[in-house]
C-alpha cells in the first residue's frame, strides 16, 4: 500500500527539474563536497560521480540511515556525490527512474512490483524496511482490539487499489467479513477525518501517520498487514533499473555499500543517526522523528533476524502471490526479477 502518492505542485516539479539539471552538469552537494577528503573505500568508484537519489516522501525517520551515511562521509568514501531529491509522489519517483532521469529511488515494495508487472525495467537493490508499513489505523480511544471489529464501521482509503487489498486482508485474517466494512475515499486526509470522528480508521503508514497522531495527543491502534495473514514483504526498498545495473554495477555496489553502512550505524547508535537526520533536515520536528525512528529501528533488520538491506526470496514470493490473489498484478513475479542481493556487502 502506498498512501504517499500525491499530486505534485508546479513549484515541486520546478525544484526537481533544477536539481536534476544540476546533477546532470556534474555539480556536487555541499555535504558531499565537504566530505571529499574522506579516504576512499576499497572498490570505490574510480572517479567522483554525481548520483541522484529520489526519496519516497519528504525526509523522515525511515531515511535516518541515508542521512547518517551522508554525514559520516560514506558516500564520499565510495566516490559518490549524492544529491537527495525530496518528492511528494512515489509514482513520480518511479517515472523518473524509468526515464533515466535519476539513478536511484525509494518506493514501497508493492509499487516496485506493479512497475515490473507493467513491463518497466525497475529492479530493487536493497530493502530499507523488512516489513510492510501500511495498516488500518484507528484511535485507541475506540478500544478496537481486532480489525474484525471494523465490520459495520467506516474506513477511509486513499483510492490506491492496494488499500482495499490491505484492508480486506487484515479484516479477513482476523475472522471478519471485509464486505461488511463501509469504505470511503478520503484521499490523504485520513488522519483529519479520523480525529473529526467521520471514520473509524484509515489506511496509512503506521510508523509515520500513526506515530504523528500519537505524538500530537491522539494514541492509535494499528492493525499491521503481516500480523493478520498478509505478506511480510519489504515495505520500502531502494531500486534502480536493470539498464544501470548492467551498465554500471560498480556504481550500484558503491551506493548500496554506503547506504547499508549508514543503516548499520543507525541500529548501533540511533541517537547519533537521529542527530544527523535533524541537523540535515532542521524542519523535521525532533519529538516526531525520535518516536518514529524508535518504531522503524526493528524494521531495518526485522528485529535482528536478517542483514540490513537483504531481500528475502520467500517474502518476495509471498508478496507476488498476494498481489495476484488481490488482482493487483496478473502474473507472479519471480523473486530474482523483483530484486537482487548481489550488491549487499
Amino acid at each position: 500500500m502506498s498512501p504517499r502518492r500525491r499530486h505534485w505542485s508546479y513549484a515541486v516539479l520546478a525544484s526537481i527539474a533544477v536539481l536534476l539539471a544540476l546533477t546532470a552538469c556534474g555539480s556536487t552537494s555541499p555535504r558531499a563536497s565537504a566530505a571529499r577528503n574522506s579516504a576512499l573505500a576499497p572498490g570505490a568508484l574510480h572517479r567522483r560521480t554525481s548520483v541522484t537519489l529520489i526519496l519516497d516522501f519528504i525526509p523522515n525517520a525511515v531515511h535516518a540511515g541515508i542521512y547518517r551515511a551522508i554525514a559520516a562521509g560514506y558516500y564520499a568514501r565510495e566516490n559518490i556525490d549524492l544529491h537527495v531529491i525530496q518528492p511528494t509522489s512515489t509514482s513520480e519517483t518511479l517515472k523518473l527512474i524509468d526515464a533515466g532521469r535519476a539513478q536511484f529511488g525509494l518506493a514501497d515494495g508493492i509499487d516496485v512490483a506493479e512497475e515490473i508487472a507493467a513491463g518497466h525495467d525497475a529492479e530493487a537493490i536493497m530493502a530499507i524496511t523488512q516489513l510492510p508499513l501500511g495498516a488500518p489505523i484507528a484511535l485507541a480511544s475506540e478500544h478496537l482490539t481486532s480489525p474484525a471489529q471494523l465490520q459495520g464501521k467506516t474506513v477511509g482509503i486513499t483510492g490506491v487499489p492496494s488499500d482495499t487489498a490491505v484492508l480486506d486482508t487484515v479484516v479477513g485474517g482476523a475472522g471478519g467479513d471485509p464486505r461488511k466494512v463501509h469504505v470511503v475515499n478520503v484521499g490523504f486526509n485520513g488522519a483529519r477525518a479520523l480525529i473529526a470522528g467521520r471514520i473509524a480508521a484509515f489506511l496509512g503508514y503506521w510508523p509515520d501517520d500513526g506515530v504523528q497522531l500519537a505524538v500530537n495527543g491522539h494514541p492509535v491502534t494499528s492493525f499491521k498487514l503481516d500480523r493478520y495473514g498478509g505478506p511480510g514483504y519489504p515495505g520500502l526498498v531502494a531500486f534502480t533499473d536493470r539498464t544501470l545495473i548492467r551498465a554500471n554495477p560498480r556504481l550500484v555496489r558503491a551506493f548500496v555499500a554506503a547506504t547499508v553502512h549508514g543503516y548499520d550505524d543507525t541500529l548501533k547508535n540511533p541517537e547519533r543517526s537521529l542527530e544527523d537526520l535533524l541537523r540535515l533536515n532542521p524542519n523535521l520536528p525532533r519529538r516526531l522523528a525520535h518516536a518514529s525512528l524508535s518504531d522503524y529501528l526493528p524494521l531495518f533488520d526485522d528485529h535482528g533476524l536478517v542483514r540490513v538491506g537483504t531481500l528475502r526470496p520467500s517474502k518476495l514470493e509471498a508478496l507476488s502471490t498476494w498481489m495476484v490473489d488481490h488482482r493487483l498484478i496478473r502474473r507472479p513475479i519471480a523473486p530474482s526479477r523483483f530484486g537482487t542481493d548481489a550488491f549487499i556487502p
